[in-house]
């Protein structure tokens, strides 16, 4: 098994590297006991898990004498044991805190967060030094998603394409992070004989194979996706929602999501046809 543990300071960004880990399919527990930890690995190897992220802070008032041993135990039992410490300048982490307005867990012993921050860094140094470091204080989210990424060699989280269809005669979605409208093409409504069709029929399809701006129309949405998407999956994007709207959702919409479809097959693709799925 592959065993990461999370560490560093309260406010360093254990939470988004732990959800990293949980991205890529790791299973993550954030804030475990030390010494449930060999109980832990066993359980989740019954259940045959491969790969497991575990945080440990100052919540857990671990010793380091105990953590070496248990790291040591499992590197002998064959687990592979990976140890990142986050560290933060005290500037930042004051920063943070009054941003976030999150009280510091040392808090409740009657101590100032300055004080705080000083007493956790040096309960945590001895386990810093047996740990791969990064300081984030120069760091956003997505920066330090990349950097754990990079040291761990994990892989790039797929990236999700949501393509949906819709009238906007029924209202535009509001949760699209891109919406094209494609009332500019020959609308098969307003001929009697496609209109009790829809995009996903042969008549329909027929129809608009010999509409020179209908695969005009789909070549250029296909090449501004095609260029951005691996943009935004190296953001570390998880999501992408994508509308395409015509005026009724049955024809045009529907017949465009499934030819982009069919091209981004590169991608996770989930097709939604709003005005026909009910």
């Amino acid at each position: 098994m592959r065993i990461v543990l999370i560490s560093g300071l309260s406010g360093s960004g254990k939470s988004i590297a732990l959800r990293l880990l949980e991205d890529v399919g790791f299973v993550c527990v954030d804030n475990l006991p030390v010494d449930m930890l060999p109980d832990l690995v066993r359980h989740y190897q019954r259940s045959q898990i491969e790969q497991l992220g575990v945080s440990v802070d100052i919540r857990s008032r671990f010793r380091l004498a105990e953590v070496e041993t248990l790291i040591g135990q499992l590197r002998g039992r064959g687990h592979r044991v990976d140890i990142l410490f986050l560290t933060t300048s005290d500037a930042v982490l004051l920063r943070r805190f009054s941003e976030t307005r999150r009280s510091h867990p040392l808090a409740r012993e009657h101590q100032t967060l300055s004080e705080s921050l000083a007493a956790e860094r040096h309960y945590m140094a001895p386990l810093q030094n047996h740990a791969y470091t990064l300081d984030t204080s120069l760091l956003n989210a997505q920066q330090l998603r990349h950097y754990v990424q990079q040291w761990l060699g994990l892989p790039v989280a797929p990236l999700h394409v949501v393509l949906e269809s819709f009238g906007f005669k029924f209202g535009a979605p509001v949760s699209m992070d891109y919406v094209f409208d494609v009332r500019c093409l020959p609308n098969p409504f307003y001929d009697p004989q496609l209109r009790p069709y829809t995009g996903l029929d042969d008549p329909v399809r027929n129809f608009f194979a010999t509409q020179p701006m209908m695969a005009e129309m789909i070549d250029s949405v296909d090449a501004f996706l095609q260029r951005w998407l691996p943009r935004m999956g190296e953001d570390s994007r998880s999501y992408v929602n994508i509308g395409v709207g015509c005026t009724g959702g049955q024809h045009r919409s529907v017949y465009i999501v499934e030819a982009l479809a069919a091209r981004l097959s590169a991608y996770s693709v989930l097709v939604r046809h709003r005005q026909l799925d009910g």
